[in-house]
């Protein structure tokens, strides 16, 4: 059993102190800052209890009303990844078509999708439903309950991302089914309430990933303390 014991710090917040929540910290931490976007992968499969084990961890997000609106589907044979990548290619396909992008940048593009999809070695399309969410009788309202949804599946979709990591497998967020949310269902055979977001590939990672540069603190965060809140009220 843990012995937590709390401190005041100087700033008078309490805060957890002990040799196991420091570890807890510094192994979330490495997991956080050492995850990549994983795009290649090595010949291996990933054993079924750890898919199992990601989705388990998805359904720990948090949801409005606890209505924990995620699903998840499992693509782990190949014939299920290349019928998916065909059709989300012909999609992309006739969409940039449509652009009047060049034929040879649209192949390119459709060419580097495919082999992103097929070369997972297990492929999790994640999708939200409306089923049990609260409705409304106004359309703002209800755009709200959907935009709760969305952003539970997000949370879902991270701890999948980070666990992932964590055990030493690869994986990627792929937002492409936004764009073909249709095609995706009907390639897969998905229910109709199923509505896709992602694709989470998963597999033997094949080298470390890129980090890419983050936007510093200062550049996305403002502090309201009471002196910037009157300050802005006045200027307004």
């Amino acid at each position: 059993m843990t012995n937590w014991t709390f401190k005041v710090a100087a700033s008078n917040e309490l805060s957890v102190a002990g040799a196991e929540a420091d570890d807890r910290i510094a192994e979330l931490s490495k997991a956080i800052h050492g995850r990549r976007s994983i795009r290649r992968f090595r010949d291996g499969k990933i054993p079924r209890e750890v898919v199992l084990e990601l989705i388990e961890a998805a359904a720990r997000a948090p949801s409005p009303h606890n209505r924990q609106p995620w699903r998840f589907a499992v693509l782990p044979r190949n014939e299920g990844k290349a019928r998916l990548a065909r059709s989300m290619g012909e999609r992309l396909r006739a969409d940039r078509m449509r652009d009047g992008d060049s034929v040879e940048d649209i192949e390119a593009d459709v060419a580097r999708s495919r082999a992103r999809i097929e070369g997972a070695a297990i492929v999790l399309v994640a999708a939200l439903t409306m089923r049990d969410m609260d409705r409304y009788e106004d359309a703002r309202r209800n755009e709200a309950e959907r935009i709760m949804a969305v952003q539970a599946t997000a949370a879902a979709v991270q701890n999948i991302l980070l666990l992932a990591h964590t055990r030493g497998f690869g994986a990627c967020w792929m937002c492409a089914p936004l764009f073909c949310a249709a095609t995706v269902r009907a390639a897969l055979g998905l229910p109709e309430d199923w509505e896709p977001q992602a694709l989470i590939t998963l597999g033997i990672p094949d080298g470390a990933g890129r980090e890419r540069p983050r936007l510093r603190i200062d550049e996305t965060t403002i502090w309201l303390d009471d002196a910037n809140v009157s300050a802005a009220s006045r200027g307004s």
